[in-house]
């Protein structure tokens, strides 16, 4: 359910596979770590593929197109995403020491490939006002089934404001998710809470949540954690965002 993720000799963090590692969450997701010059290309004729950048300066290309993305560090609060279809071939150069989350999962419907640009993606602050402001996050949603209903996944981002909780009240939910952990600082921490397991959150680490376990998120006071997430829609029960299930002595948080 938990693991600290190191680079292996092909500079790629990879957290769970189709088949492999945490199969059960039923998605590819790595991330590939790439410097300067470098460029690499992937096609899979199963999959959709969406590719967040977290930090640096690529250039991104597919059917003929290429687009900048630039990002200083994962906290900058603007994102660039591209999401593509089966059969379609990116490649990507990076003009600095650049890191790339790359997201997949099967799915047969062929759509059009969306280049997300920050202008696209709302971050919304929740949780000033609740609980004396200790749930207080920023989350985004690059895509979900609101605004890509022909995609089998969903890919977010939440910033943890520090020594305040998230994905709070506990909650659960029958799609698998994966959290992939960035802190402000190389030493920050927090707690990932997984049913009655408790694990600690550091750089680099993820945590792969399975059908119907209660998770939420805590960072230390002082250090700002930012976690990418990231969902498998079941097939013919999607997830919304009102798909989140508060056991029955957590109800009084809601009110």
């Amino acid at each position: 359910m938990f693991e600290i993720i190191n680079y292996n000799e092909n500079n790629e963090r990879v957290l769970c596979e189709i088949g492999g590692k945490h199969s059960d969450m039923n998605m590819n997701i790595k991330v590939k770590k790439l410097d300067v010059d470098e460029a690499f290309a992937l096609y899979s004729e199963e999959c959709e593929t969406a590719f967040l950048i977290l930090q640096g300066d690529v250039e991104i290309s597919w059917n003929g197109e290429t687009k900048a993305m630039t990002r200083e560090t994962p906290f900058v609060k603007a994102a660039y995403c591209l999401h593509v279809p089966k059969c379609t071939e990116v490649s990507i150069k990076a003009n600095k020491e650049s890191e790339i989350l790359i997201q997949q999962t099967d799915n047969d419907i062929m759509f059009t490939p969306v280049f997300y640009t920050p202008d696209m993606i709302l971050y919304q602050h929740f949780g000033k006002d609740q609980w004396e402001g200790t749930g207080y996050r920023i989350v985004s949603t690059v895509f979900d089934y609101d605004n890509a209903p022909y995609s089998n996944m969903v890919l977010g981002e939440v910033y943890n404001q520090p020594g305040r909780w998230s994905s709070y009240p506990p909650h659960h939910h029958p799609q698998p998710e994966v959290y992939y952990y960035q802190f402000d600082k190389p030493q920050g921490f927090g707690a990932a809470f997984v049913g009655d397991d408790v694990y600690k959150s550091v750089q680099g680490s993820a945590v792969f949540i399975p059908d119907g376990k209660d998770h939420q998120q805590v960072v230390a006071p002082g250090y700002e954690m930012c976690y990418i997430w990231m969902i498998r829609h079941i097939d013919n029960d999607p997830w919304f965002k009102t798909t989140r299930f508060v056991s029955d002595e957590h109800q009084w948080l809601t009110k």
